[in-house]
């Protein structure tokens, strides 16, 4: 009887006694809507610039601000918002990225001037810097057996939105002009704001704030939908066993008066940020940092010299998503059956990301990537060219999908939303480089050099993965400062 009364169990064995069903399955759906928005206005870019610059008479560099200011907003959001999630709630998070977001999205379709639509986009790139809360968010309901291939289904999402985006622009621009585009394509946006009341607190981040009751709550809901049944004995958050003495103000808060309970805890919002650089953690998240941003680098890098390399005739024209020469039905269609390539590499992905490990899987890939492009060193046949850049595409999305599976399984909870969020806002640098870079090299008749240097990031990347000191594969979130290398195989011997 007093066995059975001090009997307890970890959140990582509650979610696997859960299993996954139908409570992930709403999950999975809301955070898929938050990414099928940051893919669709993303891929907007690469429509309504030429529109708006027609209407209003811009000029090259102020087509290209409309852009530009999308991603220096995302690049603010994606860190903004990992804090926010990481110290105030996950669901305060996503809450807020939903009202910026579609706000944002909806007035920029009744922008009066150049100007407003400028602000409006900057904002609405705040809010989608927030995409990676919704992976973190969603990753902390999953049972660690199956936490890669649900995480790459995820990710396809963002395929989906980047395909409903394409087709979207192929009806929609030559008809009803970009103002309706921008109306429709805030719909996910608005989804997810208007489901926002269903959407549960992470028991994770409850069980690290010392709320377990709540935690409890949610987890014996999860059971019910699930029609699963939780341990018996008492849920417990994993104790913090990590040297930093800023840990112990997580402890502390809960004791303290409401004043200085806040106090402690802006200490603690700041203490957080500086474990990303702790002994255990500091090479973890520069390597991070560099296999975002050749990933990003790499990513919007074959886009772009898809669409410029797929057409045998055009190899020193100017460097465009959309080029003035060719029609609108062409152009649409073509970023539409680009879009396409992605889902193979998904696939590919979710078949040996929980079979050979997060590290492996993306060493692979890079170097399928890297055998892709090795032909376009010297100027090929369209097809062929078509072939070997698709090729590409397909398995350098599955190394950006996984990465984003490893980036918050990697961190512990106190730190993953902040984590990933900083990550994420490196891998907007790269995407912010590349098409200077890119433009520049391929404008120029530098097609060896431009192939040249994206093997280059790729090589690189893939080292950083080499270096990586863990794989996660079926392996429990850490709820605090990871063990050294050698400490966890000491554990494990």
């Amino acid at each position: 009887m007093m066995a059975e009364q001090t009997s307890t169990y970890t959140l990582d064995e509650a979610l696997v006694a859960v299993g996954f069903g139908k409570f992930q399955g709403w999950l999975i759906v809301y955070a898929g809507l938050g990414s099928i928005a940051e893919a669709m206005e993303v891929m907007i870019l690469s429509f309504i610039g030429p529109s708006v610059k027609s209407e209003w008479n811009l000029s090259s560099t102020e087509e290209s601000l409309i852009t530009t200011v999308v991603f220096a907003g995302m690049l603010i959001g994606a860190y903004s918002w990992g804090f926010v999630s990481d110290n105030f709630g996950r669901r305060k998070g996503l809450l807020s990225i939903a009202i910026v977001t579609s706000g944002a999205s909806v007035l920029s379709a009744f922008s009066p001037n150049y100007i407003s639509l400028v602000v409006l986009r900057c904002i609405g790139g705040i809010g989608l810097g927030g995409g990676p809360t919704y992976n973190s968010w969603f990753l902390e309901f999953v049972p660690a057996p199956s936490r890669g291939i649900w995480m790459v289904i995820f990710s396809t999402f963002w395929t989906v939105g980047t395909i409903v985006e394409a087709f979207l622009a192929w009806i929609i621009m030559p008809r009803y002009g970009w103002r309706w585009l921008l109306a429709i394509s805030s719909i996910p946006a608005l989804a997810a704001l208007l489901f926002y009341k269903l959407v549960p607190e992470s028991p994770r981040y409850l069980c690290l704030k010392g709320q377990t009751k709540e935690a409890y709550d949610i987890l014996k809901q999860a059971s019910m939908v699930n029609q699963s049944q939780l341990p018996s004995g008492i849920l417990l958050s994993d104790q913090i066993t990590g040297s930093d003495q800023d840990l112990d103000a997580v402890e502390d808060t809960l004791l303290l008066s409401p004043k200085r309970n806040k106090k402690i805890a802006l200490k603690t919002s700041f203490s957080t940020l500086w474990m990303l650089f702790s002994a255990n953690l500091c090479k973890t998240t520069f390597l991070l940092w560099m296999l975002f941003f050749g990933n990003a680098f790499s990513y919007y890098g074959i886009i772009l010299l898809t669409s410029e390399l797929s057409n045998g005739d055009n190899v020193c024209t100017s460097f465009n998503l959309l080029t003035a020469n060719d029609s609108d039905d062409a152009i649409y269609r073509d970023v539409f059956i680009t879009s396409l390539a992605e889902l193979p590499g998904l696939v590919f992905a979710s078949f040996i990301v929980d079979r050979i490990g997060r590290k492996h899987s993306m060493e692979l890939m890079f170097f399928i990537g890297f055998v892709f492009l090795l032909p376009l060193l010297s100027v090929q046949s369209e097809i062929f060219t078509m072939v070997s850049l698709f090729g590409s595409r397909m398995f350098i999305i599955g190394t950006f999908t996984v990465a984003n599976i490893y980036a918050p399984e990697i961190y512990p909870t106190a730190v993953r939303a902040t984590g990933v969020g900083i990550a994420s806002s490196v891998g907007r640098i790269g995407g912010m480089i590349c098409p200077l870079v890119a433009v520049s090299l391929v404008s120029e008749c530098h097609q060896t050099a431009a192939i040249i240097l994206f093997e280059v990031v790729i090589i690189l990347s893939g080292l950083c993965v080499m270096l990586f000191p863990h794989e996660t594969m079926a392996r429990e979130l850490a709820d605090t400062d990871p063990v050294s290398p050698k400490e966890e195989n000491v554990d494990v011997n």
